[in-house]
């Protein structure tokens, strides 16, 4: 498997569309953070990503304070990090006054389609999103960019999900059992199939992990190293893979990745490491083991140049830390809906 798929396959990705218009212009929406979003989308996912499917019509898209993106029928605009933003019909004069009618069909999970707006031209979408492990997930979301859109027309794959996601969202608001769930499989899948064009867009000179991944040499090199990282790599060994002589291998590794492929590998297990603390109760000699150290003490001090403190301690203090936030999000779920201010420029 190559490493991007890999990352995606570790991530366990969870998705759903959770919302369904037909506007006409002048129409125009906020959204709020999608951390604000979560309780009521994804009770307990550490990150949304949000998207939006423009099925027909044009439409604009920004952050705040941002440039704006022209959207037309076929494109999917992403927002990786989950930052507030602001989509509409594209004039001047629009504001976002659908906010409201679009929170209560948020949390009443309501996917019929809501029709609102000024009566000009229509324009029709999904919106849906992606939980992820920010964690696990950073090496694809630190090389996206805040906002980005690909178009999912120019093939007959990207044809067929549109069709198919189409017809289920049809169902879904006809209450028919089991299309919600299918549903989030072509969500899923969606958002997987723009990543995917994102990544094949990039410039030829381009570099940074998503375009190491589409290098031949650097690609099937992170390949392996996601796919067996308890295996004990060496870089003779890697390269011997590779097919490539070992200061090759760390040139070409260095000018995508800025690091070479041993301090990158020690890096990734430590993330993984990380996650196991909190989210397993494995112990920390099974950890070490998981992530390629062959004892428990080269592993707690690998831990702690990396972390600062030892596994065990990290593993109390982020507990306790989502513990709290836990409560906290219990206590303000609905937060969201009073904490976003609209003005008549956008998200404030």
């Amino acid at each position: 498997m190559d490493a991007f798929s890999e990352i995606l396959a570790g991530v366990k990705l969870n998705g759903a569309l959770f919302f369904n218009a037909d506007f006409s212009a002048p129409w125009g929406f906020a959204a709020p953070a999608s951390n604000a979003l979560a309780p009521a989308l994804a009770p307990g996912a550490p990150h949304l990503v949000i998207y939006h499917f423009v099925i027909e019509g044009r439409a604009a898209a920004r952050l705040e304070g941002g440039p704006s993106l022209t959207l037309g029928p076929g494109d999917v605009v992403i927002f990786p990090h989950g930052d507030p933003h602001l989509v509409w019909s594209g004039e001047e004069s629009a504001e976002p006054r659908e906010t409201s009618a679009i929170i209560q069909k948020v949390l009443t999970h309501d996917l019929t389609a809501l029709c609102a707006g000024g009566g000009g031209s229509t324009t029709r979408f999904v919106c849906g999103f992606m939980s992820c492990d920010p964690h696990i997930s950073r090496p694809i979301l630190d090389g996206l960019p805040q906002i980005f859109k690909v178009n999912v027309r120019t093939d007959r794959s990207g044809q067929w999900l549109e069709n198919s996601i189409l017809h289920l969202v049809e169902e879904a608001g006809s209450g028919r059992v089991g299309s919600e769930a299918m549903l989030a499989k072509l969500s899923e899948a969606l958002f997987v199939d723009t990543l995917r064009r994102y990544v094949m867009s990039l410039p030829e000179r381009e570099t940074g992990w998503l375009a190491g991944t589409r290098d031949s040499t650097v690609g099937k090199c992170l390949g392996l190293m996601h796919s067996r990282v308890d295996h004990p790599w060496t870089i003779a060994e890697l390269a011997n893979e590779v097919g490539m002589s070992r200061s090759a291998l760390s040139e070409r590794f260095s000018r995508y990745l800025s690091e070479a492929p041993m301090t990158y590998l020690t890096r990734w297990r430590l993330q993984l490491a990380s996650r196991y603390l909190v989210r397993t109760s494995k112990g920390v000699a099974d950890i070490a083991a998981a992530v390629g150290y062959e004892s428990e003490a080269a592993f707690n001090r690998a831990f702690k140049r990396g972390f600062g403190v030892p596994p065990a301690r990290y593993r109390r203090e982020q507990r306790s830390s989502s513990n709290l936030q836990a409560g906290y999000l219990l206590r303000g779920g609905d937060e969201f809906h009073s904490g976003t201010r609209l003005s008549n420029s956008g998200i404030s």
